[in-house]
C-alpha cells in the first residue's frame, strides 16, 4: 500500500498532462471495485455517500463525513480525492481548521465548493474562505492538491461570466485545479479550459452524454469525475427491482445479476492484496 505522501506525489503527476477519468466511489467495496478495474484515482462523492447513509445530499456532519473519507483513503491503494462540500463552517477560520482534519485523513485532494445551502455565496466572502483553505494546506506541507470549485450552475445561477471570473480568482488564490459542475456543452467546457490555463480542469459528467472521453480530452480537460452517478445508477436498479416485487410480485428485477459467486471471488482476492 503507498503511503499517503507517496499517493500525493502520484495524484499531482496525473494532472500534469493528458486526461483521465476519476470515477466516484460511495463506499469501500465499490471504491476497491473501480480501483480493481484499473482506475488510477479515485474520488468520494457526499451525495454517494449522503444517500447510502439515508441523508439527503449536504446533511452530513463534518466528524461523520471526516470517519467516511478516512476509511476510503486508507482503502483505496490509488489517490482518492475528498469532495469535502463547503468546508463545514461558517468561517474562514473554521474552513481552514476543517481542511487541516480532511488532510490528516490521507487524501490526495480535495474541494472546497462556494455555495451554502444550495445557494451561490458572494464572491468575497467564498474567496476569503477559499484562501483560508489554501493556507490550510499550505500548513500542513502543500503535497495535498486543493481543487477550486464554483457550483453557480448548480446553485441555479447558470452564467458561465461569474462561474469564469470565481475560477480565475480561486486560481490566483492557489487553486492546483479548477472546477465548475453544471457545465456541458462544448462552448462551456472549452471556454473554461482556456480561462484558467494552465491549471488543470476537472470535468463533471454525472449524466449520460453524447461526449466522450476522447472528445472531452480534446476540449482540454484534464480530468474527468462522475459525482454521484453511479450511487444513482445502483439505487435505479434498487428501486426498479423493489418496486416490481412489491407492487408485481415479480423477481425480474433480478435477472442478469452479477453472481453471488463471482462477487465473492472478486473480493476474496482482492482481500489477498490488501495489507493487515
Amino acid at each position: 500500500m503507498p503511503t499517503a505522501a507517496e499517493k500525493r506525489r502520484t495524484f499531482r503527476e496525473m494532472h500534469k498532462s493528458g486526461c483521465f477519468v476519476i470515477p466516484n466511489p460511495w463506499d469501500v467495496g465499490s471504491a476497491r471495485y473501480l480501483q480493481h478495474l484499473g482506475f488510477k484515482a479515485l474520488a468520494t462523492t457526499s451525495a454517494g455517500y449522503a444517500f447510502a447513509v439515508a441523508r439527503p445530499d449536504g446533511a452530513v456532519p463534518r466528524d461523520m463525513m471526516l470517519a467516511h473519507i478516512k476509511e476510503m483513503s486508507e482503502a483505496a491503494d490509488v489517490p482518492m480525492n475528498a469532495d469535502f462540500e463547503e468546508g463545514f463552517a461558517d468561517t474562514p477560520e473554521g474552513v481552514a481548521e476543517s481542511v487541516k482534519a480532511c488532510v490528516a485523513t490521507g487524501v490526495a485532494g480535495l474541494s472546497i465548493e462556494d455555495v451554502d445551502d444550495h445557494k451561490l455565496m458572494p464572491m468575497d466572502i467564498a474567496l476569503t474562505r477559499f484562501r483560508a483553505a489554501r493556507a490550510a494546506v499550505d500548513a500542513t506541507g502543500g503535497e495535498t492538491l486543493l481543487v477550486g470549485r464554483c457550483d453557480a450552475f448548480l446553485a441555479g445561477v447558470p452564467d458561465l461570466d461569474e462561474v469564469i471570473k470565481r475560477l480565475k480568482a480561486y486560481s490566483e488564490a492557489g487553486a492546483d485545479c479548477l472546477y465548475a459542475p453544471g457545465i456541458r456543452t462544448r462552448e462551456q467546457i472549452s471556454a473554461v479550459v482556456k480561462a484558467v490555463a494552465p491549471k488543470p480542469v476537472n470535468l463533471l459528467v454525472g449524466f449520460a452524454s453524447d461526449l466522450t472521453v476522447a472528445d472531452i480530452a480534446a476540449l482540454g480537460v484534464r480530468r474527468i469525475s462522475v459525482g454521484g452517478a453511479l450511487s444513482r445508477v445502483a439505487w435505479t436498479a434498487t428501486i426498479a427491482a423493489s418496486k416490481k416485487l412489491l407492487d408485481e410480485g415479480r423477481f425480474d428485477g433480478f435477472a442478469n445479476l452479477v453472481t453471488h459467486g463471482d462477487m465473492g471471488k472478486l473480493f476474496a482476492e482482492d482481500m489477498k492484496r490488501r495489507p493487515g
